[in-house]
Protein backbone atom coordinates (compact mmCIF):
# COMPACT_ATOMS: atom_id res chain seq x y z
CA UNK A 1 0.00 0.00 0.00
CA UNK A 2 1.17 3.46 -1.28
CA UNK A 3 0.64 6.56 1.14
CA UNK A 4 0.82 10.34 -0.43
CA UNK A 5 1.07 13.06 1.38
CA UNK A 6 -2.69 13.75 2.09
CA UNK A 7 -2.75 10.93 4.42
CA UNK A 8 -4.39 11.32 7.45
CA UNK A 9 -1.97 9.86 9.68
CA UNK A 10 0.77 12.20 8.50
CA UNK A 11 1.12 14.43 10.39
CA UNK A 12 1.71 12.09 13.36
CA UNK A 13 4.15 10.63 11.13
CA UNK A 14 6.41 13.70 10.77
CA UNK A 15 5.75 14.21 14.54
CA UNK A 16 7.15 11.18 15.75
CA UNK A 17 9.90 11.21 13.18
CA UNK A 18 10.89 14.59 15.20
CA UNK A 19 11.87 11.60 17.58
CA UNK A 20 13.22 9.02 15.53
CA UNK A 21 14.27 8.58 11.75
CA UNK A 22 12.30 5.54 10.62
CA UNK A 23 13.03 3.04 7.72
CA UNK A 24 10.61 2.84 4.50
CA UNK A 25 8.89 0.07 6.20
CA UNK A 26 8.57 1.87 9.45
CA UNK A 27 6.78 4.67 7.97
CA UNK A 28 4.13 2.44 6.15
CA UNK A 29 3.70 0.61 9.25
CA UNK A 30 2.13 4.00 11.09
CA UNK A 31 0.59 5.13 8.41
CA UNK A 32 -1.35 1.57 7.41
CA UNK A 33 -2.44 1.90 11.21
CA UNK A 34 -6.25 1.82 11.13
CA UNK A 35 -8.58 4.55 11.73
CA UNK A 36 -11.42 6.32 11.28
CA UNK A 37 -12.07 10.07 10.75
CA UNK A 38 -14.27 12.08 13.02
CA UNK A 39 -14.97 15.91 12.41
CA UNK A 40 -15.53 17.54 16.06
CA UNK A 41 -17.68 21.10 16.94
CA UNK A 42 -15.59 23.61 19.33
CA UNK A 43 -16.25 23.02 22.98
CA UNK A 44 -16.69 19.08 22.01
CA UNK A 45 -15.48 16.56 24.38
CA UNK A 46 -13.40 14.00 23.31
CA UNK A 47 -12.54 12.25 26.42
CA UNK A 48 -14.37 12.51 29.92
CA UNK A 49 -12.75 11.81 33.26
CA UNK A 50 -13.43 8.07 34.17
CA UNK A 51 -14.05 6.47 30.64
CA UNK A 52 -12.40 3.61 29.12
CA UNK A 53 -11.62 5.21 25.92
CA UNK A 54 -10.84 2.29 23.00
CA UNK A 55 -9.45 4.76 20.94
CA UNK A 56 -6.16 7.14 20.75
CA UNK A 57 -6.67 10.11 19.11
CA UNK A 58 -4.60 12.11 16.52
CA UNK A 59 -5.56 15.39 16.13
CA UNK A 60 -5.26 16.84 12.57
CA UNK A 61 -6.99 19.88 12.24
CA UNK A 62 -7.93 22.66 15.13
CA UNK A 63 -6.70 22.50 18.80
CA UNK A 64 -7.44 20.48 21.95
CA UNK A 65 -7.11 21.24 25.69
CA UNK A 66 -6.37 18.91 28.91
CA UNK A 67 -8.38 19.82 31.97
CA UNK A 68 -9.31 18.97 35.33
CA UNK A 69 -12.16 20.54 37.49
CA UNK A 70 -11.87 20.79 41.07
CA UNK A 71 -14.28 20.29 43.79
CA UNK A 72 -15.47 23.77 43.87
CA UNK A 73 -15.83 23.83 39.85
CA UNK A 74 -12.74 25.27 39.23
CA UNK A 75 -11.09 24.29 35.87
CA UNK A 76 -7.38 24.21 35.38
CA UNK A 77 -6.28 23.75 31.80
CA UNK A 78 -3.39 21.36 31.79
CA UNK A 79 -2.08 21.55 28.44
CA UNK A 80 -2.69 22.76 25.04
CA UNK A 81 -2.52 20.17 22.02
CA UNK A 82 -2.63 21.07 18.04
CA UNK A 83 -1.61 19.02 14.57
CA UNK A 84 0.01 16.46 15.01
CA UNK A 85 -0.78 15.67 18.75
CA UNK A 86 -1.37 11.99 19.99
CA UNK A 87 -3.80 13.62 22.37
CA UNK A 88 -4.65 9.83 24.70
CA UNK A 89 -1.53 8.11 24.06
CA UNK A 90 -1.28 7.02 27.70
CA UNK A 91 -4.94 6.00 27.60
CA UNK A 92 -3.58 2.92 25.56
CA UNK A 93 -1.77 1.45 28.48
CA UNK A 94 -3.48 3.44 31.46
CA UNK A 95 -6.99 2.31 30.22
CA UNK A 96 -8.94 4.66 32.04
CA UNK A 97 -8.56 8.21 31.52
CA UNK A 98 -8.00 10.83 34.98
CA UNK A 99 -8.96 13.69 33.11
CA UNK A 100 -11.11 15.18 30.85
CA UNK A 101 -10.00 16.53 26.62
CA UNK A 102 -12.15 19.11 25.03
CA UNK A 103 -11.82 20.81 21.76
CA UNK A 104 -10.44 24.43 21.67
CA UNK A 105 -11.73 25.23 18.41
CA UNK A 106 -13.56 23.02 15.53
CA UNK A 107 -11.17 20.39 13.99
CA UNK A 108 -11.08 16.70 12.92
CA UNK A 109 -9.60 13.86 14.73
CA UNK A 110 -8.13 10.51 13.42
CA UNK A 111 -9.52 7.83 15.96
CA UNK A 112 -6.61 4.95 15.70
CA UNK A 113 -8.02 1.64 18.11
CA UNK A 114 -5.90 1.08 21.00
CA UNK A 115 -5.01 -2.44 20.53
CA UNK A 116 -3.52 -1.47 17.26
CA UNK A 117 -1.54 1.18 18.67
CA UNK A 118 -0.42 -1.67 21.27
CA UNK A 119 0.28 -4.11 18.33
CA UNK A 120 2.09 -1.98 16.64
CA UNK A 121 4.47 -0.54 19.39
CA UNK A 122 5.37 -4.12 20.45
CA UNK A 123 5.73 -5.27 16.82
CA UNK A 124 8.12 -2.65 16.26
CA UNK A 125 10.83 -1.15 18.91
CA UNK A 126 11.85 2.05 16.97
CA UNK A 127 7.69 3.32 16.65
CA UNK A 128 7.71 2.49 20.82
CA UNK A 129 10.53 4.71 21.16
CA UNK A 130 8.89 7.32 19.52
CA UNK A 131 6.31 7.41 21.11
CA UNK A 132 7.93 7.03 24.36
CA UNK A 133 9.93 9.87 23.77
CA UNK A 134 6.88 11.84 22.71
CA UNK A 135 5.42 10.84 26.27
CA UNK A 136 8.42 12.40 27.71
CA UNK A 137 8.87 15.51 25.97
CA UNK A 138 4.65 15.60 26.98
CA UNK A 139 5.77 15.23 30.35
CA UNK A 140 8.20 17.81 30.39
CA UNK A 141 5.79 20.70 29.40
CA UNK A 142 3.90 19.62 32.24
CA UNK A 143 6.49 20.42 34.12
CA UNK A 144 6.92 24.01 32.60
CA UNK A 145 3.40 24.37 33.05
CA UNK A 146 3.63 23.47 36.99
CA UNK A 147 6.41 26.37 37.47
CA UNK A 148 4.20 28.86 35.76
CA UNK A 149 0.91 28.39 38.33
CA UNK A 150 3.56 27.77 41.15
CA UNK A 151 6.73 30.29 40.89
CA UNK A 152 6.07 32.54 38.14
CA UNK A 153 4.10 36.13 38.39
CA UNK A 154 1.56 37.17 35.80
CA UNK A 155 3.46 38.81 33.67
CA UNK A 156 6.31 35.95 33.08
CA UNK A 157 3.67 32.85 33.08
CA UNK A 158 1.87 34.79 30.13
CA UNK A 159 4.93 35.75 28.44
CA UNK A 160 6.17 32.03 28.89
CA UNK A 161 3.37 30.77 27.23
CA UNK A 162 3.71 32.85 24.34
CA UNK A 163 6.76 32.11 23.43
CA UNK A 164 5.82 28.40 24.04
CA UNK A 165 3.21 28.48 21.37
CA UNK A 166 5.34 30.33 19.27
CA UNK A 167 7.76 27.80 18.65
CA UNK A 168 5.17 24.94 18.83
CA UNK A 169 2.85 26.58 16.44
CA UNK A 170 5.72 26.88 14.20
CA UNK A 171 7.07 23.01 14.22
CA UNK A 172 3.61 22.02 13.79
CA UNK A 173 3.20 24.03 10.45
CA UNK A 174 -0.06 25.87 11.62
CA UNK A 175 1.63 29.19 12.75
CA UNK A 176 5.04 31.30 12.67
CA UNK A 177 7.62 32.19 15.59
CA UNK A 178 6.84 35.89 15.14
CA UNK A 179 3.21 35.93 14.77
CA UNK A 180 0.71 33.38 15.20
CA UNK A 181 -3.18 33.11 15.95
CA UNK A 182 -3.41 32.69 19.80
CA UNK A 183 -5.50 29.52 19.79
CA UNK A 184 -6.99 30.17 23.34
CA UNK A 185 -9.08 32.67 24.51
CA UNK A 186 -8.23 35.02 27.86
CA UNK A 187 -10.50 33.02 30.15
CA UNK A 188 -8.65 29.95 28.83
CA UNK A 189 -5.29 31.51 29.12
CA UNK A 190 -6.41 32.30 32.79
CA UNK A 191 -7.16 28.89 33.54
CA UNK A 192 -3.93 27.63 32.50
CA UNK A 193 -1.98 30.22 34.57
CA UNK A 194 -4.55 30.28 37.36
CA UNK A 195 -5.13 33.77 36.87
CA UNK A 196 -8.48 35.81 36.34
CA UNK A 197 -9.49 36.76 32.62
CA UNK A 198 -9.16 40.76 34.24
CA UNK A 199 -5.68 40.28 35.31
CA UNK A 200 -4.67 38.04 31.94
CA UNK A 201 -6.29 41.13 29.75
CA UNK A 202 -3.75 43.62 32.15
CA UNK A 203 -1.15 41.41 32.01
CA UNK A 204 -1.40 40.80 28.01
CA UNK A 205 -2.10 45.11 27.94
CA UNK A 206 1.46 45.52 29.54
CA UNK A 207 3.27 43.42 27.39
CA UNK A 208 1.71 45.48 24.86
CA UNK A 209 2.58 48.74 26.34
CA UNK A 210 5.98 47.58 26.67
CA UNK A 211 6.79 46.60 22.94
CA UNK A 212 7.13 43.18 23.32
CA UNK A 213 4.14 41.86 21.62
CA UNK A 214 1.40 43.64 19.21
CA UNK A 215 -2.34 42.24 19.24
CA UNK A 216 -5.09 42.65 16.03
CA UNK A 217 -8.06 40.47 17.93
CA UNK A 218 -6.35 36.90 18.37
CA UNK A 219 -3.18 37.27 16.42
CA UNK A 220 -0.58 37.73 18.51
CA UNK A 221 2.79 39.75 16.62
CA UNK A 222 6.25 39.27 18.73
CA UNK A 223 8.27 42.54 18.15
CA UNK A 224 11.10 41.60 20.12
CA UNK A 225 11.84 38.08 20.95
CA UNK A 226 15.03 38.68 22.61
CA UNK A 227 13.20 40.94 25.36
CA UNK A 228 9.97 38.98 25.84
CA UNK A 229 12.15 35.21 25.87
CA UNK A 230 13.98 37.09 28.90
CA UNK A 231 10.54 38.71 30.66
CA UNK A 232 9.06 34.87 30.30
CA UNK A 233 12.60 32.84 31.79
CA UNK A 234 12.21 30.89 28.47
CA UNK A 235 14.86 28.39 27.88
CA UNK A 236 13.26 25.87 24.97
CA UNK A 237 14.99 23.33 25.87
CA UNK A 238 11.91 21.70 27.59
CA UNK A 239 10.58 21.28 24.10
CA UNK A 240 13.37 19.43 23.13
CA UNK A 241 12.93 20.88 19.27
CA UNK A 242 16.22 20.00 17.00
CA UNK A 243 17.90 22.71 16.67
CA UNK A 244 17.34 21.87 12.61
CA UNK A 245 13.84 22.25 13.69
CA UNK A 246 13.87 25.69 15.60
CA UNK A 247 12.55 29.05 13.75
CA UNK A 248 14.97 31.39 11.71
CA UNK A 249 15.58 34.77 13.13
CA UNK A 250 14.31 33.67 16.75
CA UNK A 251 17.82 35.04 18.76
CA UNK A 252 17.60 31.53 21.04
CA UNK A 253 20.80 29.73 22.44
CA UNK A 254 21.43 26.78 21.14
CA UNK A 255 20.53 23.34 23.07
CA UNK A 256 22.39 20.11 23.75
CA UNK A 257 20.55 17.45 22.35
CA UNK A 258 21.91 15.06 24.52
CA UNK A 259 21.47 11.36 23.66
CA UNK A 260 17.37 11.00 22.74
CA UNK A 261 15.90 8.85 20.75
CA UNK A 262 16.75 10.78 17.21
CA UNK A 263 19.84 9.54 15.52
CA UNK A 264 22.84 11.65 16.09
CA UNK A 265 23.56 10.74 12.52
Amino acid sequence: MSHGPESALMPMLRKLEHWHQFTDLEREAILSLPHNIRQLDANQYLVWDGDRPTTCALLTEGYAYRHKIAGNSGRQILSIHMKGDLIDLQNSLLGVADHNVQMLTSGRVALIPIEAVRELVLRIPAVCLAMWYESLVEASIFREWILNVGRRDARTAIAHLLCEFALRLEVAEVGHATSYELPITQEQLADAVGLTSVHVNRTLMRLESEGLIRRNKRTIFIDDWQQLSKVADFEPRYLHIRQEDMPRGVPIPPMDQGGGAHPSS
